[in-house]
């Protein structure tokens, strides 16, 4: 799981370190692949297949080290967030050396330009260099650049390259999320770029509740949906916090109405409704969720409980970060989250109320059909290879080292620490090219479940470790460990990832039907469009008459959705 929106402070350091530094053994183990080994370098500049006929004598070395070294080029955008060693930059620090030291391969960067947000600095910096032709030989993009260099027939098919040269580590994380994030790189059955991996299952939706208050006021923890209804109404008639004054709510709700904390995705979902998702309808086509009838069932409930003041009467102007300091203020007792929510905002309420405890549930039912999260393919970045460039198969050398490194039967503490995190300093930013194990948070939880169980600690991996020791200090009733309690919430035997793996053991999450570029339409209409969607679902909550959807529904039709429809489904019949 990524998270996309960024936050500031220590909050941000602290999730982005669960999202992106945590380290499992992978839930194969499988990938060790030996490095010793030295591979010569390809001998042609036109095309994989011309190194893969260079290779037939002996086999491909996933790590094996050029001799004599390589240059490669390619370009870097970063954020505010990278930090380095001293004498350390983004062109010499540890995963360059290693890189050099191991596989034989100088990075060059034409460019480093900071900004990674969508349509920030980086991604206009590569839209004009794609547009000059002035590129690297190893290119990061967006789905909707990969489109159009493989459109103007720029890059190297990486089939051969891939199958030859990536680890079986490597080739295992590129799957454990599913077909779908090598198919998103697939163009006419070839592999245009190698994907850089997170994981959609991290991204699922749940409940999180006050289960302090659910004991005070003897709620029963929820099963169906009106047992949702009925604890938000609790919360906020009943007193929850005990200080005599109406001035607590049921749910929280942030102005923008989706995301990772406070968001109504889950909640929509308990409707079975899927906002901005694309989901099969009866005939096998392919529509948008957000103008569907189960829409329309979720938002009358929803203005039902604003009326009767369960939603915070002033959402429509609070962010995810204002709507997060009603939970820490103890003002809050339920909301639809992910999994990191322990860690941000939860903990703050934890510190200003030792006694406050939360606890995660999966989605529950309007009525007698399951409940089902869906979620969107977890890839923001691909690495693409021109035609003309030499050496392909260092772009897999390379993810192979990082994989190997972080998650591999070969890495040790020390070496993960070097590479990873260090000194509070997020190491793993620095490499070019990267893929993040699907499982890898799932894992975590399990080993240490199963370290708990059997009191064998010797299996868990560097960062399980870290987790383990937070976890007991915080159990073990150590003052000041607040984080300790976070990520007891998340990895322990009854936290976040208890849910995900019921979700995953029992073959409930839904992917979004549509993970290819932007289409023609969306690129020129999408962002009207969402905007509609957000202001007249506000209003409606809020008041507005209900029957205001069905107009909804025919505006966006007219104003570029049936256009839309229409390229997604000749995109869908592709496939």
């Amino acid at each position: 799981m990524k998270l996309w929106k960024s936050r500031s402070g220590v909050a941000a350091w602290l999730v982005a370190s669960l999202v992106f530094v945590s380290a499992c053994s992978g839930s194969g183990g499988g990938g060790k692949a030996s490095g010793g080994a030295e591979s010569p370098p390809a001998s042609s500049a036109g095309s994989a297949s011309q190194e893969t006929q260079s290779q037939e004598a002996a086999p491909a070395d996933p790590l094996g080290k050029y001799d004599p070294p390589i240059e490669i080029t390619t370009v870097r955008i970063v954020n505010d967030t990278y930090k380095y060693a001293e004498g350390d930059t983004i062109d010499n620090n540890v995963w360059t050396r290693s890189i050099q030291e191991k596989l034989g391969i100088t990075v060059k960067n034409n460019w480093v330009v900071s900004g990674d947000a969508p349509g920030g600095q980086g991604e206009q910096k590569m839209n004009v260099s794609i547009a000059s032709g002035d590129l690297p030989d190893f290119i990061p993009v967006n789905s909707r650049q990969l489109k159009q260099l493989v459109e103007a027939d720029l890059l190297m098919d990486l089939t051969d390259v891939y199958e030859q040269y990536a680890s079986p580590f490597t080739k295992e994380i590129m799957n454990q999320d599913g077909p779908n994030a090598l198919a998103s790189a697939t163009f006419d059955g070839k592999l245009m770029a190698i994907p850089n991996t997170g994981s959609s299952m991290d991204g699922t939706f749940m409940i999180w509740v006050r289960s302090d208050w659910l004991q005070k006021l003897n709620l029963p923890e929820p099963k169906t949906m009106d047992d949702v209804f009925a604890i938000s109404e609790a919360f906020t008639t009943r007193d929850p916090d005990g200080n005599g004054k109406p001035d607590t709510i049921g749910i929280s709700l942030n102005k923008d109405l989706y995301g990772g904390y406070a968001g109504l995705e889950g909640f929509m979902n308990g409707f079975h409704a899927y906002p901005r998702q694309w989901i099969k309808d009866e005939s096998g086509q392919l529509v948008s969720g957000s103008i569907q009838p189960e829409m329309k069932q979720a938002l009358s409930k929803l203005q039902e409980m604003y009326k009767k003041g369960e939603i915070d009467r002033e959402f429509g102007v609070k962010d995810q970060g204002k709507a997060a300091e009603f939970a820490a203020a103890g003002r809050v007792g339920m909301h639809f989250g992910q999994m990191w929510n322990p860690l941000w905002p939860l903990v703050d309420n934890k510190k200003n109320d030792g006694s406050a405890q939360w606890q995660s549930y999966p989605l529950v039912s309007v009525d007698d059909k399951t409940a089902q999260p869906r979620v969107n393919l977890a890839i923001g970045t691909y690495y693409a290879v021109l035609k003309k460039a030499n050496n392909p198969e260092a772009l897999l050398k390379i993810i192979n080292l990082f994989v190997e490194t972080g998650w591999g039967e070969s890495t040790t503490p020390d070496n993960y620490a070097e590479h990873f995190t260090k000194d509070g300093v997020e190491r793993h930013k620095y490499i070019p090219f990267q893929a993040w194990p699907a499982r890898k948070n799932l894992d975590i939880h399990l080993h240490l479940l199963e370290a708990a169980n059997t009191g064998d600690k010797s299996k868990l991996n560097p960062e399980e470790q870290d987790n383990e020791r937070q976890i007991s200090e915080y159990l073990s009733g150590k003052e000041g460990a607040e984080l300790g309690w976070a990520y007891e919430r998340v990895f322990g035997k009854d936290g976040s990832f208890k849910v995900v793996d019921k979700y995953v053991s029992d073959n409930l999450i839904l992917p979004n039907e549509f993970y290819g570029a932007p289409t023609p339409t969306m690129v020129e209409k999408d962002a009207t469009l969402q905007k509609m969607e957000l202001e007249v679902f506000s209003k409606i909550i809020m008041g507005d008459p209900i029957d205001n959807f069905d107009k909804f529904v025919s505006d966006w039709k007219k104003l570029g959705g049936d256009a839309i429809t229409a390229e997604v489904n000749e995109w869908h019949a592709s496939k």
